[in-house]
């Protein structure tokens, strides 16, 4: 895999994913970086149709969860080390929010570097931004005991389509020397002007009614009420799972 080529897929063949193929990822994936050497992780992994039927609604039923071979739901996971402990007389603390970022950022490392190696194996991915809207629903349907959170799901298998390149910010916009340096108005002009006049991104201006391509992320994509809301279910899921 070219990193200056990679893509979202969303569209699967029929084609399985071999369990050795997919044990094997999984496995070299675990030699990344990880926190005190603890591998704060967990990875579930969905083949069967009714585990996937089940999940698609927190991720509101996008058709990638069903449709591909294998879901990846990767979880921050303190409880394993936890338990460990305790079957070791040691006494363990990990049943707060600084345990959760760490086991999160663990996760989310992990969940990169994977996606690097299948990739590079000619697998296709999708990393859904879904999986901290309704935590609730993938901890009922995984049934996540306490101290574990899900914090990032992939859809896997091999791609039946080519989508286009997805657009990125230069440099410039985010790398900083020595300190951060906020961003001037004609800066952000610098950053971004590229990105609103590509014509897909005109395009979807035009067909959501919006003057600008940021008002379609905040008045639509990304609203103030959802995400509001949703931070509230995700305390109350975090609180569920004893972090905090």
């Amino acid at each position: 895999m070219d990193i200056h080529t990679r893509r979202t897929i969303r569209r699967y063949s029929d084609e399985e994913v071999e369990p050795y193929h997919l044990m094997r990822l999984l496995e070299d994936a675990s030699r990344t970086q990880t926190m005190g050497n603890l591998q704060l992780y967990s990875v579930i992994v969905t083949r069967s149709k009714d585990q996937k039927r089940a999940l698609a609604p927190a991720h509101f039923n996008q058709p990638m969860v069903e449709a591909a071979p294998v879901v990846l739901t990767i979880c921050a996971d303190v409880r394993r080390t936890t338990k460990w402990a305790q079957c070791r007389q040691a006494n363990p603390g990990f049943d707060n929010l600084l345990s959760f970022a760490n086991a999160a950022t663990d996760a989310l490392l992990y969940t990169q570097t994977f996606c690097n190696l299948a990739e590079a194996d000619g697998l296709g991915l999708c990393y859904l931004g879904t999986t901290l809207y309704q935590p609730e629903a993938i901890i009922d349907a995984l049934e996540l005991p306490e101290l574990t959170f899900p914090v990032a799901t992939l859809t896997v298998g091999w791609p039946a389509e080519e989508p286009p390149l997805s657009d990125r910010l230069s440099t410039d916009a985010f790398v900083h020397d020595e300190y951060y340096l906020d961003p001037a108005p004609e800066d952000i002009d610098r950053f971004y002007r590229p990105k609103e006049f590509l014509p897909e991104n005109c395009e979807f201006v035009r067909i959501n009614g919006k003057k600008t391509l940021a008002q379609v992320y905040t008045d639509i994509r990304y609203t103030r009420a959802d995400n509001e809301a949703m931070s509230v279910t995700l305390r109350q899921a975090l609180h569920r799972q004893g972090f905090v």
